[in-house]
């Protein structure tokens, strides 16, 4: 009885090792995808770590998914840029487009209001102008009052002002206001025959029409009295 006991413990203290297979597809230590090995059989490793291969496998093939997946959107990353890019580069052209036509405009605008206030000026002075011309009409624009109109005058016109309306000119109702009317044969259409009072523009601004008498044509009288006296020689 003895005996079996002994042979029994002995047996106990010599069991057999225990085998545990390495089953993981992804090397702990490479990180990589392992080759099977030939005739099926798989790796073995020691039974001290045989408790935290199921955790390491797990983890293993996690960090795998997980590389891969991160790296699909880096291969798509420079195309996604490049959009970006298109996109950014396309919002900067039309910033500069529309701050061209902003400086422009502004440049427009900037000039117009100069262009009003000058002829706003020059309007206020057609007046001293008219003065100006019916004293020199008279003989009365001389020595120092004529060289001091003179400069005024050409002030005006450098700055844009322009006088218009004289005898010959063709009768244009934009620009000439008619308060006489008169008909002769020696015309050939209506005709400016005298000038009442100038009128000046500023560029293409009209600032006053001139005051005008307009002659129309009238046809001759001489061939209908040529006709009346054959007719009584006949």
């Amino acid at each position: 009885m003895t005996a079996d006991r002994s042979e029994m413990s002995h047996n106990e203290g010599e069991q057999e090792p225990v085998v545990v297979r390495d089953r993981r597809r992804i090397d702990p230590e490479t990180g990589q995808r392992r080759t099977p090995a030939p005739n099926g059989e798989e790796a073995q490793v020691p039974e001290s770590i045989s408790g935290t291969l199921d955790e390491e496998v797990t983890q293993a093939e996690e960090s795998a998914e997980g590389s891969e997946s991160a790296a699909e959107p880096a291969q798509g990353e420079p195309a996604g840029l490049q959009k970006q890019v298109d996109e950014l580069t396309a919002d900067l052209k039309r910033v500069t487009a529309e701050y061209a036509n902003y400086r422009k405009r502004v440049e427009r605008d900037r000039e117009s209001v100069i262009a009003g206030a000058k002829a706003s000026v020059a309007g206020d002075l057609l007046t001293v102008l008219d003065d100006l011309e019916r004293a020199e009409a008279h003989g009365d624009l001389n020595g120092a009052f004529k060289a001091v109109a003179d400069k005024l005058v050409a002030t005006l016109n450098s700055a844009g002002l322009e006088a218009f309306g004289a005898e010959g000119d063709e009768f244009d109702p934009s620009v000439h206001e008619a308060v006489q009317h008169s008909t002769s044969p020696d015309v050939s259409g209506p005709t400016v025959t005298t000038v009442l009072r100038r009128g000046y523009r500023f560029g293409d601004r009209v600032l006053r029409p001139a005051m005008v008498a307009v002659t129309d044509h009238e046809p001759s009288a001489e061939p209908a009295a040529a006709d009346d006296s054959q007719t009584e020689q006949g």
